[in-house]
């Protein structure tokens, strides 16, 4: 769940520089799929703030909460992997500050999709008491708790690094990823911790959700009650999945260590090459699922979305 680009960016192995054109090569790809992405994500924002069915409906304010998130997260890994081509060594305290937000970012996402999955369960199993439960109030104060949380487990890195190093860190230039910033001994210990309690409790909501929601639509099922509650509850079901296969692909961030190791195993003359299709593959492609879940899934945001994502909308028309 920690950002790719202070764990195992490309460049971090000196000994494996690519050449001029390879590396111009790399970061086109990365930029081209990071705008792609992004605009997506900007596209899937800008429906949401056009259109009032959607900032009224808890469901999707938590959903574009995780967009802008993915963006913030994306555009600031991103950067690291470009700043270590362009750059290699960065200010301390702009590495510092980037690092903060990557790890925000990245600890908010399982964080959120547990919740989303709360409001699934509630909108299928407690129909009735939704709307009590589940208000726009609630939904920005979880989300502020949510952010709550993972400063919680973040600035106290921050203030170790300010207590234990001299004042002169922080106007040297260092290369930029977690490890060479919070390499205190306490910093690595509190991280596995903390990620080991994330992930228990997250994957213990997901897997409650889910069963419960499965129970509900095979209950509905056999009392052969409207067809729209079974309907309703395999969707829900379904979108429980998708942020389950999400998780997966955000926890192979844990693994990335090994992945490359034994992707080494195989390919041992292609360091950086194994590293940039592992950052491709382990950052990348799991910011691109979330629009998947509601922005293309969902009926209503996918026919307002068509007209913005292909810039079909005349001035004159009023959302």
């Amino acid at each position: 769940m920690n950002s790719s680009s202070y764990n195992y960016n490309v460049s971090s192995g000196l000994s494996y520089r690519d050449s001029l054109s390879t590396a111009v090569a790399k970061n086109v790809i990365v930029l081209a799929l990071g705008l792609t992405i992004n605009y997506i994500n900007g596209t899937l924002i800008h429906t949401f703030r056009k259109h009032q069915v959607f900032y009224v409906n808890p469901r999707y304010i938590l959903f574009i909460h995780l967009v802008l998130n993915d963006m913030i997260q994306l555009t600031t890994t991103i950067s690291l992997f470009v700043f270590s081509y362009v750059f290699y060594k960065i200010n301390t305290s702009f590495c510092c500050l980037i690092i903060t937000f990557a790890v925000f970012t990245t600890l908010n996402t399982p964080l959120n999709l547990a919740v989303m999955a709360v409001e699934c369960y509630i909108a299928i199993c407690l129909p009735l008491r939704h709307a009590e439960f589940c208000t726009i109030k609630r939904t920005y104060t979880l989300i502020a708790w949510i952010w709550a949380l993972s400063a919680v487990s973040t600035l106290p890195d921050v203030f170790i690094v300010v207590a234990t190093k001299p004042v002169q860190l922080f106007y040297s230039t260092i290369f930029c990823e977690r490890d060479n910033l919070f390499s205190h001994p306490i910093s690595l210990k509190k991280r596995d911790v903390s990620y080991i309690i994330y992930l228990i409790i997250v994957w213990l909501t997901l897997f409650f959700t889910y069963f419960k929601i499965f129970f509900a639509a095979k209950e509905a099922k056999e009392a052969k009650e409207a067809k729209s509650r079974d309907g309703d509850a395999k969707k829900a079901r379904n979108t429980i999945l998708l942020h389950g296969f999400q998780l997966l692909l955000c926890m192979l961030t844990y693994v990335a260590h090994e992945v490359i190791k034994g992707l080494l195993y195989w390919f041992p003359k292609h360091y950086a090459h194994v590293v940039f299709v592992s950052y491709i593959m382990i950052q990348m492609f799991p910011r691109f699922v979330s629009p998947m879940v509601y922005g293309l899934r969902d009926k209503t945001f996918r026919q307002h979305l068509k007209k913005y994502l292909l810039c079909t909308v005349r001035p004159s028309i009023k959302p």
